[in-house]
């Protein structure tokens, strides 16, 4: 483990709230949230931004847990890993961050759906996910479902990144952009 690569983005990026890599359960992302909604608290970070945070990161958390996958071409199991961060840029901007390992299949569900989600605008995809809750279409399923849609609602940005590792294997990498700063009318 390189800690001064750590200590680098910390300067390059600012504070960070939280970071883990490894392997991820419900009780786990619980505790993570706690320690998140007293970092909130500590740093005076409004009800809203917060709300905000804590959302993205359970969403983003739950789809490590669902999704993940071992680099081992042969394997199919999930294995519920990854890599989260939540991070803070000056008072205005925060991150919540993370990667796992997805299997081509998962690639195919998830990249049609995320790729829809950053298209639309906020409007669109306000009007899309009542849409998708009426309907029952991609909620509570396995499978890219309404998490992605859920987690732009609630970010100013959202960028994402699929690299391939092997013929069966990606880094799926998604970075949101929570803005703090009070939007003018």
């Amino acid at each position: 483990m390189d800690i001064l690569a750590i200590q680098k983005m910390v300067e390059r990026d600012g504070i960070i709230f939280l970071t883990y890599g490894g392997f991820l359960s419900q009780t786990l992302i619980s505790s993570m949230t706690e320690a998140l909604e007293q970092e909130a608290q500590r740093n005076e970070i409004s009800m809203g931004v917060s709300n905000n945070i804590f959302t993205v990161f359970i969403e983003l958390s739950q789809n490590m847990m669902n999704y993940s996958k071992s680099k081992d071409e042969n394997c199919r199991k999930i294995m519920p890993e990854g890599l989260i961060v939540v991070s803070r840029e000056g008072d205005e901007i925060y991150f919540v961050e993370s990667q796992n390992i997805i299997s081509i299949d998962d690639k195919n569900k998830i990249e049609p759906i995320i790729e829809e989600v950053v298209s639309l605008d906020k409007e669109s995809l306000k009007k899309r996910y009542r849409e998708l809750r009426k309907s029952g279409q991609k909620s509570h399923t396995k499978g890219g479902g309404i998490g992605f849609y859920e987690i732009a609602k609630r970010c100013d940005n959202i960028e994402f990144n699929i690299s391939k590792i092997n013929n069966d294997k990606y880094y799926f990498h998604v970075k949101t952009t929570i803005n703090n700063k009070k939007k003018e009318d």
